[in-house]
Protein backbone atom coordinates (compact mmCIF):
# COMPACT_ATOMS: atom_id res chain seq x y z
CA UNK A 1 0.00 0.00 0.00
CA UNK A 2 1.37 3.39 -0.99
CA UNK A 3 2.15 5.95 1.71
CA UNK A 4 0.64 9.21 0.46
CA UNK A 5 1.75 11.24 3.52
CA UNK A 6 5.49 10.56 3.70
CA UNK A 7 7.73 13.67 3.43
CA UNK A 8 8.85 14.73 -0.03
CA UNK A 9 12.57 14.20 -0.52
CA UNK A 10 14.87 16.51 -2.45
CA UNK A 11 15.23 13.91 -5.20
CA UNK A 12 11.44 13.57 -5.55
CA UNK A 13 11.01 17.33 -5.70
CA UNK A 14 13.62 17.57 -8.47
CA UNK A 15 11.96 14.74 -10.39
CA UNK A 16 8.51 16.36 -10.13
CA UNK A 17 9.82 19.68 -11.47
CA UNK A 18 11.66 18.00 -14.34
CA UNK A 19 8.77 15.75 -15.41
CA UNK A 20 6.19 18.56 -15.30
CA UNK A 21 8.08 21.48 -16.87
CA UNK A 22 10.51 19.67 -19.14
CA UNK A 23 8.68 16.54 -20.17
CA UNK A 24 5.23 18.11 -19.90
CA UNK A 25 3.69 15.36 -17.77
CA UNK A 26 0.37 16.23 -16.11
CA UNK A 27 0.06 16.29 -12.34
CA UNK A 28 -2.01 13.09 -12.18
CA UNK A 29 0.51 11.13 -14.26
CA UNK A 30 3.41 12.29 -12.08
CA UNK A 31 1.50 11.35 -8.93
CA UNK A 32 0.72 7.86 -10.27
CA UNK A 33 4.34 7.36 -11.35
CA UNK A 34 5.86 8.43 -8.01
CA UNK A 35 3.09 7.09 -5.76
CA UNK A 36 2.11 10.55 -4.63
CA UNK A 37 -1.24 12.32 -4.23
CA UNK A 38 -1.90 14.99 -6.83
CA UNK A 39 -2.15 17.60 -4.06
CA UNK A 40 1.40 16.73 -2.98
CA UNK A 41 2.66 17.15 -6.55
CA UNK A 42 0.84 20.48 -6.91
CA UNK A 43 2.25 21.61 -3.58
CA UNK A 44 5.82 20.99 -4.78
CA UNK A 45 5.15 22.93 -7.98
CA UNK A 46 3.54 25.82 -6.07
CA UNK A 47 6.42 25.93 -3.59
CA UNK A 48 8.82 26.33 -6.50
CA UNK A 49 6.78 29.31 -7.71
CA UNK A 50 5.98 27.69 -11.05
CA UNK A 51 2.61 27.37 -12.74
CA UNK A 52 0.85 24.04 -13.01
CA UNK A 53 -0.06 22.73 -16.46
CA UNK A 54 -3.67 21.72 -16.06
CA UNK A 55 -4.87 19.03 -18.41
CA UNK A 56 -8.36 18.58 -17.02
CA UNK A 57 -10.88 21.44 -17.12
CA UNK A 58 -13.27 19.75 -14.70
CA UNK A 59 -14.99 22.20 -12.38
CA UNK A 60 -14.10 21.74 -8.71
CA UNK A 61 -16.23 22.46 -5.66
CA UNK A 62 -13.74 25.05 -4.46
CA UNK A 63 -13.51 27.05 -7.71
CA UNK A 64 -16.30 29.56 -6.83
CA UNK A 65 -14.54 30.30 -3.54
CA UNK A 66 -11.02 30.83 -4.88
CA UNK A 67 -11.33 34.64 -5.26
CA UNK A 68 -12.55 34.90 -1.65
CA UNK A 69 -9.68 32.68 -0.40
CA UNK A 70 -7.04 34.68 -2.30
CA UNK A 71 -8.39 38.03 -1.07
CA UNK A 72 -8.59 36.81 2.53
CA UNK A 73 -5.06 35.38 2.45
CA UNK A 74 -3.68 38.61 1.02
CA UNK A 75 -5.12 40.50 4.00
CA UNK A 76 -4.36 37.81 6.58
CA UNK A 77 -1.48 35.65 5.29
CA UNK A 78 -1.11 33.80 8.64
CA UNK A 79 -4.78 32.79 8.92
CA UNK A 80 -5.11 29.06 9.63
CA UNK A 81 -6.65 26.70 7.07
CA UNK A 82 -9.16 25.41 9.65
CA UNK A 83 -10.52 28.94 10.11
CA UNK A 84 -10.72 29.49 6.34
CA UNK A 85 -12.64 26.21 5.98
CA UNK A 86 -15.20 27.44 8.53
CA UNK A 87 -15.55 30.72 6.65
CA UNK A 88 -16.11 29.15 3.21
CA UNK A 89 -18.38 26.48 4.67
CA UNK A 90 -20.61 29.25 6.01
CA UNK A 91 -20.68 30.60 2.44
CA UNK A 92 -21.84 27.31 0.92
CA UNK A 93 -18.68 25.23 0.41
CA UNK A 94 -19.46 21.49 0.68
CA UNK A 95 -16.00 20.03 0.13
CA UNK A 96 -13.76 18.35 2.70
CA UNK A 97 -11.48 20.13 5.12
CA UNK A 98 -8.39 18.16 4.01
CA UNK A 99 -8.95 19.09 0.37
CA UNK A 100 -9.30 22.76 1.22
CA UNK A 101 -6.17 22.60 3.38
CA UNK A 102 -4.06 21.54 0.38
CA UNK A 103 -5.53 24.34 -1.73
CA UNK A 104 -4.87 26.93 0.97
CA UNK A 105 -1.26 25.74 1.17
CA UNK A 106 -0.84 26.51 -2.53
CA UNK A 107 -2.63 29.86 -2.36
CA UNK A 108 -0.98 31.18 0.81
CA UNK A 109 1.46 33.99 -0.06
CA UNK A 110 5.05 33.06 0.59
CA UNK A 111 6.86 35.50 2.90
CA UNK A 112 9.43 37.50 1.09
CA UNK A 113 12.98 36.79 2.09
CA UNK A 114 14.43 39.61 4.16
CA UNK A 115 18.07 40.57 3.80
CA UNK A 116 20.06 41.86 6.77
CA UNK A 117 23.11 44.07 6.86
CA UNK A 118 25.93 43.11 9.19
CA UNK A 119 25.91 45.51 12.11
CA UNK A 120 29.19 47.28 12.63
CA UNK A 121 29.92 49.04 15.95
CA UNK A 122 32.72 51.21 17.22
CA UNK A 123 35.16 49.93 19.87
CA UNK A 124 33.74 50.25 23.37
CA UNK A 125 30.38 51.37 22.05
CA UNK A 126 28.08 48.40 22.75
CA UNK A 127 27.58 45.13 24.61
CA UNK A 128 24.67 42.66 24.31
CA UNK A 129 23.08 40.92 27.31
CA UNK A 130 20.77 37.92 27.62
CA UNK A 131 19.85 34.86 29.71
CA UNK A 132 20.13 31.25 28.56
CA UNK A 133 18.27 28.37 30.21
CA UNK A 134 20.32 25.21 30.78
CA UNK A 135 17.78 22.78 32.24
CA UNK A 136 17.34 21.65 35.83
CA UNK A 137 19.90 21.11 38.59
CA UNK A 138 19.22 18.97 41.68
CA UNK A 139 20.40 20.66 44.90
CA UNK A 140 19.75 18.29 47.79
CA UNK A 141 16.01 17.67 47.61
CA UNK A 142 15.26 20.81 45.56
CA UNK A 143 15.06 20.96 41.77
CA UNK A 144 16.36 24.35 40.59
CA UNK A 145 16.49 25.98 37.16
CA UNK A 146 20.02 26.58 35.88
CA UNK A 147 20.49 29.90 34.07
CA UNK A 148 23.48 31.45 32.33
CA UNK A 149 24.01 35.21 32.24
CA UNK A 150 25.98 36.19 29.12
CA UNK A 151 27.40 39.60 28.18
CA UNK A 152 29.25 40.01 24.87
CA UNK A 153 31.21 43.07 23.74
CA UNK A 154 29.93 43.75 20.22
CA UNK A 155 33.26 44.96 18.80
CA UNK A 156 35.83 42.52 20.20
CA UNK A 157 33.34 39.63 20.85
CA UNK A 158 34.90 39.11 24.26
CA UNK A 159 32.32 37.61 26.60
CA UNK A 160 31.55 37.00 30.25
CA UNK A 161 29.61 33.95 31.40
CA UNK A 162 28.12 33.32 34.82
CA UNK A 163 25.73 30.56 35.89
CA UNK A 164 23.03 31.10 38.49
CA UNK A 165 20.17 29.16 40.04
CA UNK A 166 17.83 32.10 39.61
CA UNK A 167 17.07 34.59 36.83
CA UNK A 168 15.58 37.18 39.20
CA UNK A 169 16.70 40.78 39.53
CA UNK A 170 19.47 40.17 42.16
CA UNK A 171 21.20 37.62 39.89
CA UNK A 172 20.66 39.93 36.89
CA UNK A 173 22.36 42.80 38.74
CA UNK A 174 25.20 40.62 39.97
CA UNK A 175 25.84 39.44 36.41
CA UNK A 176 26.33 43.06 35.34
CA UNK A 177 28.58 43.95 38.27
CA UNK A 178 30.84 40.94 37.79
CA UNK A 179 30.89 41.43 33.99
CA UNK A 180 32.11 45.01 34.39
CA UNK A 181 34.67 43.85 36.92
CA UNK A 182 35.80 41.10 34.50
CA UNK A 183 36.22 43.58 31.61
CA UNK A 184 37.72 46.26 33.84
CA UNK A 185 35.46 48.86 32.21
CA UNK A 186 31.87 49.52 31.14
CA UNK A 187 30.48 49.60 27.56
CA UNK A 188 28.75 52.83 26.61
CA UNK A 189 25.52 51.11 25.53
CA UNK A 190 23.96 47.84 26.67
CA UNK A 191 21.46 46.18 24.36
CA UNK A 192 18.71 44.01 25.86
CA UNK A 193 15.93 41.81 24.63
CA UNK A 194 12.57 42.61 26.20
CA UNK A 195 13.53 41.00 29.53
CA UNK A 196 11.25 41.64 32.50
CA UNK A 197 14.31 42.57 34.56
CA UNK A 198 15.11 45.33 32.06
CA UNK A 199 11.88 46.36 30.28
CA UNK A 200 8.67 46.77 32.25
CA UNK A 201 6.45 48.01 29.44
CA UNK A 202 6.70 48.75 25.74
CA UNK A 203 4.36 50.49 23.33
CA UNK A 204 5.87 50.80 19.88
CA UNK A 205 9.16 52.67 20.24
CA UNK A 206 8.26 53.88 23.74
CA UNK A 207 10.05 51.79 26.37
CA UNK A 208 9.66 51.95 30.16
CA UNK A 209 12.71 50.44 31.85
CA UNK A 210 12.74 48.85 35.29
CA UNK A 211 13.63 51.45 37.97
CA UNK A 212 16.38 49.22 39.40
CA UNK A 213 17.78 48.81 35.89
CA UNK A 214 17.89 52.58 35.49
CA UNK A 215 19.60 52.91 38.89
CA UNK A 216 22.26 50.43 37.73
CA UNK A 217 22.72 52.36 34.48
CA UNK A 218 23.07 55.63 36.40
CA UNK A 219 25.67 54.13 38.73
CA UNK A 220 27.87 52.86 35.88
CA UNK A 221 26.96 55.67 33.40
CA UNK A 222 25.88 53.43 30.50
CA UNK A 223 22.81 53.75 28.28
CA UNK A 224 20.30 50.86 28.36
CA UNK A 225 18.65 50.13 25.03
CA UNK A 226 15.93 47.63 24.12
CA UNK A 227 16.14 45.98 20.72
CA UNK A 228 13.09 46.05 18.45
CA UNK A 229 10.59 43.17 18.75
CA UNK A 230 10.99 40.32 16.23
CA UNK A 231 14.43 41.56 15.18
CA UNK A 232 16.85 38.84 16.30
CA UNK A 233 19.61 40.23 14.09
CA UNK A 234 20.02 43.19 16.46
CA UNK A 235 21.44 40.98 19.23
CA UNK A 236 22.79 38.15 17.13
CA UNK A 237 26.17 38.26 18.86
CA UNK A 238 24.82 37.25 22.26
CA UNK A 239 22.45 34.69 20.69
CA UNK A 240 25.39 33.01 18.97
CA UNK A 241 27.42 33.21 22.18
CA UNK A 242 24.69 31.38 24.14
CA UNK A 243 24.52 28.68 21.45
CA UNK A 244 28.31 28.38 21.61
CA UNK A 245 28.17 28.02 25.41
CA UNK A 246 25.53 25.31 25.06
CA UNK A 247 27.44 23.31 22.42
CA UNK A 248 31.12 23.90 23.22
CA UNK A 249 31.22 24.47 26.97
CA UNK A 250 28.23 23.05 28.82
CA UNK A 251 27.69 19.83 26.83
CA UNK A 252 28.98 16.84 28.88
CA UNK A 253 30.46 19.23 31.46
CA UNK A 254 31.05 17.84 34.96
CA UNK A 255 31.11 20.10 38.01
CA UNK A 256 30.87 19.70 41.79
CA UNK A 257 28.91 22.86 42.58
CA UNK A 258 27.65 26.06 41.02
CA UNK A 259 30.84 27.82 42.19
CA UNK A 260 32.97 25.18 40.50
CA UNK A 261 30.94 25.60 37.30
CA UNK A 262 31.48 29.37 37.35
CA UNK A 263 35.23 28.93 37.86
CA UNK A 264 35.35 26.68 34.81
CA UNK A 265 33.24 29.18 32.84
CA UNK A 266 35.61 32.03 33.69
CA UNK A 267 38.65 30.01 32.63
CA UNK A 268 36.89 29.08 29.37
CA UNK A 269 36.10 32.73 28.58
CA UNK A 270 39.75 33.66 29.04
CA UNK A 271 40.89 30.70 26.95
CA UNK A 272 38.71 31.43 23.92
CA UNK A 273 39.66 35.15 24.13
CA UNK A 274 43.28 34.21 23.44
CA UNK A 275 42.53 31.61 20.74
CA UNK A 276 39.57 32.74 18.62
CA UNK A 277 39.63 35.26 15.83
CA UNK A 278 37.36 38.27 15.38
CA UNK A 279 34.88 37.50 12.56
CA UNK A 280 35.33 40.93 10.94
CA UNK A 281 39.11 41.02 11.39
CA UNK A 282 40.60 37.55 11.12
CA UNK A 283 44.11 38.83 11.79
CA UNK A 284 43.10 39.75 15.39
CA UNK A 285 42.27 37.50 18.30
CA UNK A 286 39.48 38.45 20.68
CA UNK A 287 42.10 39.49 23.22
CA UNK A 288 43.89 41.76 20.71
CA UNK A 289 40.61 43.45 19.76
CA UNK A 290 39.72 43.87 23.44
CA UNK A 291 43.03 45.64 24.13
CA UNK A 292 42.07 48.10 21.41
CA UNK A 293 38.52 48.43 22.73
CA UNK A 294 39.16 48.70 26.47
CA UNK A 295 40.56 52.29 26.55
CA UNK A 296 37.43 53.53 24.76
CA UNK A 297 35.06 52.12 27.38
CA UNK A 298 33.79 53.92 30.51
CA UNK A 299 35.96 53.67 33.62
CA UNK A 300 34.59 51.75 36.60
CA UNK A 301 33.27 53.75 39.59
CA UNK A 302 34.97 53.42 42.96
CA UNK A 303 32.23 51.18 44.43
CA UNK A 304 30.03 48.36 43.19
CA UNK A 305 26.29 48.65 42.76
CA UNK A 306 24.40 46.85 45.59
CA UNK A 307 23.03 43.56 44.31
CA UNK A 308 21.36 42.18 47.43
CA UNK A 309 17.76 41.01 47.33
CA UNK A 310 15.64 42.81 49.94
CA UNK A 311 12.60 40.98 51.32
CA UNK A 312 10.47 41.73 54.38
CA UNK A 313 9.71 38.51 56.32
CA UNK A 314 7.44 37.97 59.31
CA UNK A 315 8.97 35.94 62.17
CA UNK A 316 6.54 33.72 64.08
CA UNK A 317 6.66 32.40 67.64
CA UNK A 318 9.77 30.32 67.00
CA UNK A 319 13.12 32.06 66.36
CA UNK A 320 13.22 31.20 62.65
CA UNK A 321 12.22 33.04 59.49
CA UNK A 322 11.22 31.39 56.20
CA UNK A 323 13.08 32.50 53.07
CA UNK A 324 13.31 30.75 49.70
CA UNK A 325 12.09 27.33 50.93
CA UNK A 326 14.40 27.22 54.01
CA UNK A 327 14.33 28.34 57.68
CA UNK A 328 17.04 30.63 59.09
CA UNK A 329 17.52 31.26 62.82
CA UNK A 330 17.26 34.75 64.34
CA UNK A 331 17.73 35.98 67.94
CA UNK A 332 14.86 34.92 70.19
CA UNK A 333 14.37 38.56 71.17
CA UNK A 334 13.06 39.31 67.66
CA UNK A 335 10.17 36.86 67.34
CA UNK A 336 6.68 37.92 66.16
CA UNK A 337 7.91 40.92 64.20
CA UNK A 338 8.90 41.94 60.65
CA UNK A 339 12.58 41.73 59.74
CA UNK A 340 14.45 42.61 56.54
CA UNK A 341 16.32 39.87 54.66
CA UNK A 342 19.34 40.92 52.57
CA UNK A 343 20.18 37.95 50.34
CA UNK A 344 22.82 37.24 47.70
CA UNK A 345 23.69 33.99 45.98
CA UNK A 346 26.16 33.31 48.83
CA UNK A 347 24.82 34.82 52.05
CA UNK A 348 21.53 35.55 53.84
CA UNK A 349 21.68 38.44 56.32
CA UNK A 350 18.84 39.52 58.61
CA UNK A 351 18.62 43.12 59.83
CA UNK A 352 16.16 45.49 61.45
CA UNK A 353 14.17 47.45 58.83
CA UNK A 354 15.06 50.72 60.56
CA UNK A 355 18.74 49.86 61.21
CA UNK A 356 20.15 47.93 58.24
CA UNK A 357 23.73 48.31 59.49
CA UNK A 358 23.03 46.15 62.56
CA UNK A 359 23.14 42.51 61.43
CA UNK A 360 21.00 40.22 63.58
CA UNK A 361 21.89 37.00 61.75
CA UNK A 362 24.31 36.02 58.99
CA UNK A 363 23.95 32.60 57.30
CA UNK A 364 25.42 30.82 54.31
CA UNK A 365 22.66 30.58 51.73
CA UNK A 366 21.13 27.20 50.94
CA UNK A 367 19.43 26.40 47.63
CA UNK A 368 18.14 23.12 49.05
CA UNK A 369 14.62 23.00 50.46
CA UNK A 370 13.12 22.52 53.96
CA UNK A 371 16.51 22.97 55.63
CA UNK A 372 16.98 24.58 59.05
CA UNK A 373 20.08 26.77 59.23
CA UNK A 374 21.02 27.83 62.75
CA UNK A 375 23.60 29.95 64.51
CA UNK A 376 24.54 28.23 67.81
CA UNK A 377 24.49 31.51 69.70
CA UNK A 378 20.81 32.05 68.92
CA UNK A 379 19.80 28.72 70.46
CA UNK A 380 22.13 29.02 73.45
CA UNK A 381 20.66 32.39 74.32
CA UNK A 382 17.12 31.00 74.11
CA UNK A 383 18.00 27.97 76.30
CA UNK A 384 19.73 30.19 78.84
CA UNK A 385 16.73 32.50 78.99
CA UNK A 386 14.37 29.57 79.54
CA UNK A 387 16.65 28.13 82.23
CA UNK A 388 16.84 31.45 84.01
CA UNK A 389 13.09 31.86 83.81
CA UNK A 390 12.58 28.41 85.32
CA UNK A 391 15.17 29.13 88.02
CA UNK A 392 13.55 32.48 88.77
CA UNK A 393 10.17 30.83 89.36
CA UNK A 394 11.86 28.40 91.80
CA UNK A 395 13.48 31.30 93.66
CA UNK A 396 10.15 33.07 94.02
CA UNK A 397 8.51 30.01 95.56
CA UNK A 398 11.40 29.28 97.96
CA UNK A 399 11.89 32.85 99.11
CA UNK A 400 8.18 33.29 99.84
CA UNK A 401 7.80 30.26 102.16
CA UNK A 402 11.42 29.65 103.30
CA UNK A 403 12.85 33.14 103.97
CA UNK A 404 16.25 31.81 105.13
CA UNK A 405 16.79 30.30 101.66
CA UNK A 406 17.59 33.76 100.27
CA UNK A 407 20.62 34.09 102.55
CA UNK A 408 21.65 30.52 101.69
CA UNK A 409 21.47 31.26 97.95
CA UNK A 410 23.54 34.41 98.39
CA UNK A 411 26.30 32.44 100.13
CA UNK A 412 26.23 29.73 97.41
CA UNK A 413 26.47 32.39 94.67
CA UNK A 414 29.45 34.02 96.43
CA UNK A 415 31.28 30.68 96.44
CA UNK A 416 30.43 29.85 92.80
CA UNK A 417 28.09 26.97 93.65
CA UNK A 418 25.37 25.43 91.50
CA UNK A 419 22.26 27.47 92.15
CA UNK A 420 20.10 25.39 89.84
CA UNK A 421 20.80 22.06 91.55
CA UNK A 422 20.39 23.63 95.01
CA UNK A 423 17.05 25.19 94.04
CA UNK A 424 15.76 21.91 92.66
CA UNK A 425 16.86 19.98 95.80
CA UNK A 426 15.25 22.49 98.20
CA UNK A 427 11.99 22.41 96.24
CA UNK A 428 11.87 18.61 96.57
CA UNK A 429 12.49 18.88 100.33
CA UNK A 430 9.79 21.54 100.57
CA UNK A 431 7.23 19.17 99.06
CA UNK A 432 8.31 16.32 101.42
CA UNK A 433 8.80 17.95 104.83
CA UNK A 434 6.83 21.19 104.58
CA UNK A 435 7.79 24.85 104.85
CA UNK A 436 8.17 25.09 108.67
CA UNK A 437 10.64 22.23 109.13
CA UNK A 438 12.64 23.25 106.01
CA UNK A 439 12.84 26.84 107.26
CA UNK A 440 14.31 25.62 110.60
CA UNK A 441 16.84 23.41 108.81
CA UNK A 442 17.91 26.12 106.36
CA UNK A 443 18.22 28.72 109.11
CA UNK A 444 20.46 26.31 111.04
CA UNK A 445 22.86 25.66 108.12
CA UNK A 446 23.02 29.40 107.38
CA UNK A 447 23.88 30.09 111.03
CA UNK A 448 26.66 27.47 110.92
CA UNK A 449 27.87 28.79 107.53
CA UNK A 450 27.34 25.45 105.80
CA UNK A 451 25.26 26.43 102.71
CA UNK A 452 24.89 23.12 100.89
CA UNK A 453 22.21 20.46 100.49
CA UNK A 454 23.99 17.80 102.55
CA UNK A 455 23.94 20.07 105.61
CA UNK A 456 20.19 20.69 105.10
CA UNK A 457 19.57 16.91 104.94
CA UNK A 458 21.53 16.37 108.17
CA UNK A 459 19.62 19.14 109.93
CA UNK A 460 16.27 17.67 108.83
CA UNK A 461 17.27 14.19 110.08
CA UNK A 462 18.25 15.62 113.48
CA UNK A 463 15.01 17.58 113.76
CA UNK A 464 13.03 14.41 112.92
CA UNK A 465 14.92 12.41 115.58
CA UNK A 466 14.28 15.06 118.19
CA UNK A 467 10.58 14.88 117.35
CA UNK A 468 10.61 11.07 117.81
CA UNK A 469 9.97 10.34 114.13
CA UNK A 470 11.54 7.26 112.52
CA UNK A 471 14.33 7.88 110.11
CA UNK A 472 13.39 7.77 106.43
CA UNK A 473 13.96 4.38 104.84
CA UNK A 474 15.12 3.72 101.35
CA UNK A 475 12.80 1.17 99.72
CA UNK A 476 14.32 -0.38 96.62
CA UNK A 477 11.98 -0.88 93.70
CA UNK A 478 12.52 -3.94 91.58
CA UNK A 479 11.33 -4.93 88.15
CA UNK A 480 11.64 -8.66 88.88
CA UNK A 481 8.32 -10.34 87.80
CA UNK A 482 8.46 -12.60 90.89
CA UNK A 483 7.74 -9.56 93.04
CA UNK A 484 4.20 -9.51 91.65
CA UNK A 485 3.43 -13.19 92.49
CA UNK A 486 0.34 -13.54 94.72
CA UNK A 487 0.93 -15.82 97.78
CA UNK A 488 -2.21 -17.30 99.41
CA UNK A 489 -1.97 -16.99 103.24
CA UNK A 490 -2.79 -20.05 105.43
CA UNK A 491 -4.03 -20.42 109.02
CA UNK A 492 -1.38 -20.02 111.69
CA UNK A 493 -3.05 -22.74 113.84
CA UNK A 494 -1.11 -25.35 111.92
CA UNK A 495 1.99 -24.18 113.68
CA UNK A 496 0.26 -24.77 117.06
CA UNK A 497 -0.58 -28.35 116.08
CA UNK A 498 2.99 -28.90 115.03
CA UNK A 499 4.22 -27.68 118.39
CA UNK A 500 1.80 -30.05 120.28
CA UNK A 501 2.89 -33.14 118.38
CA UNK A 502 6.49 -32.40 119.09
CA UNK A 503 5.88 -32.29 122.85
CA UNK A 504 3.67 -35.50 122.99
CA UNK A 505 5.70 -37.82 120.73
CA UNK A 506 9.24 -36.76 121.47
CA UNK A 507 9.83 -35.09 118.17
CA UNK A 508 8.32 -37.65 115.79
CA UNK A 509 5.32 -36.29 113.95
CA UNK A 510 3.28 -36.61 110.85
CA UNK A 511 3.31 -34.02 108.10
CA UNK A 512 0.56 -31.56 109.11
CA UNK A 513 -0.02 -30.42 105.50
Amino acid sequence: MRNWRRPVTVEESSTILRLHHVEGWPVGTIGAELGRHHDTVEGVLAHAGLGVHKVSTRTRLVDPFLPFLKETLEKHPRLRASRLWSMVKARGYTGSKSGLRAIVRRLRPRPSAEAYLRRSVLPGQEAQVDWGHFGKLLVGRASRDLWAFVMVLSYSRRRYLRFSLRAAMPSFLRGHVESFRFFGAVPRTLLYDNLKSAVLEREGDAVRFHPTMLALAGHYRFEPRACAPYCPNEKGRVERAIRDVRDNFFAAREFRSIDDLNEQARAWCLEIAHERRVPDARELTLEDAFLEESPKMIALPSDDFPVEERVMVRVGKTPYLRFDKNDYSVPHTHVQRDLLVLATDDRVRVVEPEAVTEVLADHARSFDRDQRLEQPGHLRALVEQKRRAHQSRGFDRLFSVVPSSRAMMDKIAERGGNLGATTSGLLQLLDRVGADRLERAVAEVVAHDQPHLRAVHHALDRLAAEAGQPPPLSVPITTDPRAAVHVRPHALSTYDRLHGVDEGEGGAHDDPF
